[in-house]
């Protein structure tokens, strides 16, 4: 098997059908279309047309121009107008798929990661009335220490800093011991 074809396989393996399923759902439900019937999710997302509404969709404005006709470039400014909607709207950099991710469906699983970390970030925007996709963001649960607080940790010596309290192997018989026989 070559190269070419166990990294396509690896990637093909990391693709979950029932978050793909999830996805689609929140799309048709915030879009209020269904995907035609028959076609992959794949081929639906492939132009950016369906993401870019999504996104005008959660947040009014934030794709200017859809490319509904046009080339293959058309349809990648689709995508790459997507992409810089989701960042505006809170989604990390980490979490954006590239282009060929999609247009040449090269890796679904991070495209639907992306999508994922759009509902995430729904949470944000407590304007968002529709429903969500993917688990809650945890809250910040910030603290405030007193300056004597912090002081009182500065004279603790934790064992991650290497002490060990006189901790040693000795005595430990791991094993037989090594025996050395010399010739007669």
């Amino acid at each position: 098997m070559s190269l070419e074809r166990q990294v396509r396989a690896k990637i093909a393996g990391k693709r979950d059908p029932v978050k793909d399923k999830e996805a689609q759902e929140w799309i048709e439900a915030l879009l209020g279309a269904k995907f035609p019937a028959g076609s992959l999710y794949e081929d639906v997302l492939k132009d950016g047309t369906v993401l870019c509404r999504l996104m005008n969709k959660l947040q009014p404005g934030s794709v200017p121009k859809i490319n509904e006709s046009g080339g293959q470039f058309k349809m990648m400014e689709n995508i790459n107008n997507f992409q810089k909607a989701l960042k505006d709207y809170g989604v990390p950099d980490i979490d954006v798929f590239q282009t060929v991710d999609l247009w040449e469906k090269k890796d679904i699983s991070q495209v639907t990661n992306t999508l994922f970390a759009l509902g995430r970030a729904c949470y944000k925007h407590a304007e968002f009335p529709g429903p969500h996709l993917g688990p809650k963001p945890a809250d910040e649960c910030k603290r405030d220490f007193s300056e004597e607080q912090l002081r009182a940790g500065e004279g603790i010596v934790g064992l991650q800093a290497g002490q060990n309290k006189g901790a040693s192997q000795a005595g430990q018989n791991i094993g037989a011991s090594r025996k050395i026989l010399l010739g007669k």
